[in-house]
């Protein structure tokens, strides 16, 4: 019988490693993930049903996505050319960094952001810097330009709308990196739909920018479907390395369906914008919970109570929300997916009991 050290075995940089940590604590009212929390569409799911009947599933999905990437183009006033389709935006940060990096090299970003730049980064062997995001969840693009240029970065990673923050960097500041930057420049438009934001129609202007949208904060979270907007060349140096068959048929088609016929994730999307508003407006009557601005279908908070105590209060009353007090800048804070309105008056209800028994 084989008795191997497989810890010898295995990268240094992988070792070294924690896995990302996603929070799956059996509650009735989830709000953490930064999902969608209604129901797929009676619209969608007739669509589905019509197109489960004509599945070929044992046949290979089409590895070019080209119905998916033609109703992208469509939507978004683009060229198919520009577009590469992934197993999630997840697999196209993936993507990127083994097309623009190899072992050794740094990228960048500002912090608090999104974990997964850090994670894939170090699981490739490749380095990650930062610049911290002052108190108003901002960067200076001088400072970040600076240390990009003394860390040698390759890619420049901007959250926008930013995760876990909520919000969208200055409009100026991005530009100034898109503009002076000679390196690739990612904006992460994940939460595009919340924000109305964008930097997609420069993507024809700045052939060193690329642009990543999904449709998991949309309402196709289990399906996985990412998409990258960039220059042809990008495009085409992706598909080198991207795996054939990166998207499967169901994902390809009821996202093709989605994009089609956007209506009915509209209504839900403006709802969740609705929410949002309402929600901060009560966090924001109680005097020790500071409510930080939000352009996406989550927002962050800070309690003057412990972070950890409200954190196991409201799963006590079946209620996950995101708890971020383990990051330095982030301490006392949780971060809120904003959920269906009974979802968010039972949390409301319970924070402020809490708060109301800390008092």
């Amino acid at each position: 019988m084989s008795n191997v050290d497989l810890m010898k075995l295995i990268q240094e940089n992988v070792r070294s490693l924690k896995s990302y940590h996603v929070e799956n604590i059996d509650c009735e009212v989830k709000l953490h993930a930064n999902e969608n929390p209604f129901p797929t569409s009676n619209e969608l799911l007739e669509l589905f049903t019509t197109s489960l009947q004509e599945f070929q599933l044992n046949r290979y999905p089409d590895p070019d996505s080209k119905n998916l990437k033609r109703s992208i183009a469509k939507r978004l006033d683009t060229e198919m050319g520009r577009l590469v389709v992934g197993n999630g935006s997840d697999e196209i940060i993936l993507l990127l960094l083994q097309v623009f990096c190899k072992e050794g090299d740094t990228i960048i970003f500002p912090d608090p952001t999104f974990a997964m730049y850090a994670i894939i980064s170090q699981g490739l062997g490749i380095k990650s810097a930062n610049i911290a995001l002052d108190n108003h969840w901002d960067f200076n693009a001088d400072m970040l330009l600076k240390a990009a240029e003394e860390n040698k970065s390759r890619i420049i990673f901007l959250s926008y709308p930013n995760n876990p923050t909520g919000n969208c960097f200055s409009k100026n500041q991005v530009q100034s990196v898109v503009e002076n930057f000679e390196g690739i420049v990612v904006i992460d438009e994940a939460y595009h739909d919340f924000s109305r934001k964008s930097f997609v129609n420069q993507v024809n202007k700045h052939n060193n920018l690329v642009i990543l949208r999904s449709l998991s904060k949309i309402g196709l979270a289990g399906l996985r479907v990412g998409f990258g907007i960039a220059d042809p060349l990008i495009i085409n140096e992706i598909n080198k390395v991207r795996l054939p068959y990166n998207s499967n048929t169901i994902s390809q088609t009821l996202a093709e369906h989605l994009m089609n016929d956007f209506k009915p994730v509209q209504k839900q999307i403006d709802s969740i914008l609705d929410e949002r508003h309402r929600l901060i407006g009560e966090l924001e009557k109680i005097d020790s919970i500071t409510v930080f601005p939000s352009d996406s279908n989550f927002f962050l908070f800070k309690t003057e109570q412990s972070a950890d105590e409200m954190f196991s209060h409201l799963i006590n009353n079946e209620i996950l929300v995101r708890n971020l007090s383990s990051h330095p800048k982030l301490n006392n804070c949780l971060r809120v997916t904003v959920g269906t309105k009974n979802e968010n008056d039972l949390f409301l209800s319970k924070v402020k009991n809490f708060v109301t028994n800390k008092t």
